[in-house]
């Protein structure tokens, strides 16, 4: 069975930075691709960030560009996020995904 956990999240101010974990389980860590999502209040769900270790692929969306760094520690199996810069626009509920299995989610708040 997969399972996600993420851990991490919190209240900063605009400008600062946190850092998102994702401890996997029930599967072959390396050999999937790991997506952050986030969904703010009232909007869909979006896609943050992907990582896919095997290969050293990475992908960001627009809106996190040179402010969020995806990473994984294979001996852990745990993906991280590291966000900086953080802006009260990035305030929303992070999700981690893999093989179509969702986490909990973590909740982000930027103030401003």
């Amino acid at each position: 069975e997969v399972q996600l956990v993420e851990s991490g999240g919190g209240l900063v101010q605009a400008g600062g930075s946190l850092r998102l974990s994702c401890a996997a389980s029930g599967f072959t860590f390396d050999s999937y691709a790991i997506g952050w999502f986030r969904q703010a209040p009232g909007k869909e769900r979006e896609g943050v960030s992907c990582i896919r270790s095997s290969i050293g692929s990475t992908y960001y969306a627009d809106s996190v560009k040179g402010r969020f760094t995806i990473s994984s520690d294979n001996a852990k199996n745990t993906v991280y996020l590291q966000m900086n810069s953080l802006k009260p626009e990035d305030t929303a509920v992070y999700y981690c995904n893999a093989r179509n299995a969702w986490g909990q989610g973590t909740q982000v708040t930027v103030s401003s």
